[in-house]
């Protein structure tokens, strides 16, 4: 199926989302999840998908807070596919943590409840400090954080964990995944120098759409 056919098949599959009186996180996990035949294998996808849903929020006059928030917490969920971890780094589960504040509330658990990542089922934690989120495979360092990034990159830089957040220059600092706004839209820029230090492997497809690709710290 072609690009052109797959935005249609979505589209057509919005249009019946329409009927809700706003975009709830049950119409993201199953646009992710229901239609995971359309968007498999194709980081690109996703973020068509996700970017109409955002817009599609604006339109049925939601708050673009909560779409925003929905949707980084999908993009975490995410994220996991296109990352590879060292086979060193041996968990029962898939954690996706944060640290600090939590801007989801329920959406990130209720998008990855029942979900797996590499044959690992996922489970959502909230951490206080860097010995909890040494274990996490996925860290989101919430906003309230950014006075402690100083301490907390460092500690983590050789720990197998892809440090996300949408603190300003976030990668400038040593993180992974910066979440930025482009006209309304969640996007991201990715530091690649400091996901290979940590001995992490991002995909191609993930890297393609990335507004940023950093290749070293410098």
């Amino acid at each position: 199926m072609d690009q052109v056919s797959k935005l249609a098949k979505f589209r057509a599959y919005w249009k019946k989302m329409q009927g809700f009186d706003s975009i709830r996180t049950q119409s993201v996990k199953s646009l992710l999840k229901d239609n995971a035949g359309l968007w498999r294998g194709s980081f690109r996808s996703i973020c068509i998908a996700l970017l109409v849903v955002m817009a599609s929020a604006s339109l049925l006059g939601e708050q673009p807070r909560a779409g925003e928030s929905e949707v980084k917490a999908a993009f975490l969920y995410n994220f996991g596919k296109f990352v590879k971890w060292p086979s060193s780094s041996v968990q029962s589960t898939f954690a996706i943590c944060i640290l600090g504040r939590d801007p989801f509330g329920a959406q990130l658990d209720s998008i990855v409840a029942g979900e797996s990542v590499d044959a690992k089922p996922i489970s959502v934690r909230r951490v206080t400090n860097v010995q909890e989120a040494a274990t996490c495979r996925i860290l989101f360092i919430s906003s309230s954080e950014q006075s402690r990034l100083h301490a907390l990159l460092p500690a983590l830089s050789k720990a197998p964990v892809l440090t996300v957040s949408d603190i300003p220059q976030f990668i400038e600092h040593g993180g992974m995944i910066q979440f930025v706004l482009e006209q309304g839209r969640v996007r991201f820029e990715v530091n690649l120098g400091s996901a290979e230090n940590s001995g992490l492997s991002m995909s191609s497809e993930l890297l393609k759409v990335a507004t940023q690709v950093k290749r070293g710290r410098d």
